[in-house]
């Protein structure tokens, strides 16, 4: 038995599906409907049962109604087969009318999209970190003080915040044009609460770090991705490497495990007890050569 013993919840986090008007192709080239519909499709396949999905913003790409239609009928069938919640955060991407209304049946207003969700005791705080009209982020005084109020009471089992611009700095020179401003505000209100993760998107790559010492995850694109090598001063989308992230939520640690889009070939299949075999065969021949521990892969 693993000594972390079982996770309490299993979260699936995605971001920047970047939908376009129906039968086109993002930059001519990506299927983003077909990325996402191969998401579910492998992960019904091999019977994952996450309690949420939650996607970090730029849900579509110019903010069309006819791009949340369409998500919605993607994601909402594949969310009821299993099982699982499903939480819409705005990107820079989206525009807050037909983000509402396509995806939240409600009013088609320009107010910040914000709310609490309660996942079997764990609280998800939905943050809109967008600013209608730009592509950098900022977190109002408003919305704020609204955060240091849900905060001021702990959840059952912690928060995790999930908003569009994560609060970490860039290996790609040419984003600090549109990352989160005043993150020294952000910080103030989340250090010594009870927030154990920040899950983000806005980068197109897949990168952790910290923020006000907590944990921050930040999944890849569902559409396209960045080239983390592309140079100073350039932005390089490519159609690879597309990926999402699983999140694990322990009694004591918040795992997030990178899953790429694409599969691979195979090039061994094993089983618990055929593993415990062949390590029990190994063992012998690494003390015969003077080691004393045998690799486990």
């Amino acid at each position: 038995m693993s000594q972390y013993g079982e996770p309490d919840h299993y979260i699936l986090h995605l971001s920047d599906t970047h939908f376009v008007t129906d039968g086109d192709l993002l930059h001519d080239s990506v299927d983003s409907d077909a990325n996402l519909a191969r998401i579910f499709e492998r992960l019904e396949r091999t019977g994952q049962r996450p309690e949420a999905i939650v996607f970090t913003g730029d849900l579509a790409d110019v903010g069309e109604p006819e791009a949340y239609v369409r998500l919605r009928r993607i994601v909402e069938p594949a969310a009821e087969r299993l099982g699982a919640q499903v939480i819409w955060v705005m990107g820079n991407h989206d525009a807050r009318p037909a983000f509402r209304s396509g995806l939240l049946d409600s009013a088609p207003t320009q107010e910040s999209v914000d709310s609490v969700v309660d996942v079997n005791g764990l609280r998800i705080i939905v943050l809109d970190s967008t600013v209608p009209g730009f592509h950098h982020g900022l977190i109002s005084d408003e919305q704020l003080a609204w955060l240091e109020g849900v905060l001021a009471v702990p959840a059952p089992h912690g928060t995790l915040l999930a908003l569009h611009h994560p609060p970490v700095p860039s290996v790609l020179d040419v984003l600090t044009l549109v990352e989160l401003k005043d993150q020294n505000k952000l910080a103030a209100v989340l250090e010594g609460t009870d927030v154990r993760g920040i899950l983000g998107g806005h980068l197109h790559y897949s990168t952790t770090c910290t923020f006000a010492g907590i944990p921050v995850s930040v999944a890849s694109a569902s559409c396209y991705t960045q080239d983390v090598l592309a140079g100073t001063g350039i932005l390089r989308g490519q159609n690879g490497s597309q990926a999402f992230n699983m999140v694990h939520v322990y009694r004591d640690r918040v795992l997030h495990t990178v899953v790429p889009v694409e599969e691979s070939a195979t090039v061994y299949e094993m089983s618990t007890d055929h593993l415990q075999e062949a390590i029990d065969k190994l063992v012998p021949a690494f003390k015969l050569y003077g080691s004393t521990t045998a690799p486990a892969n």
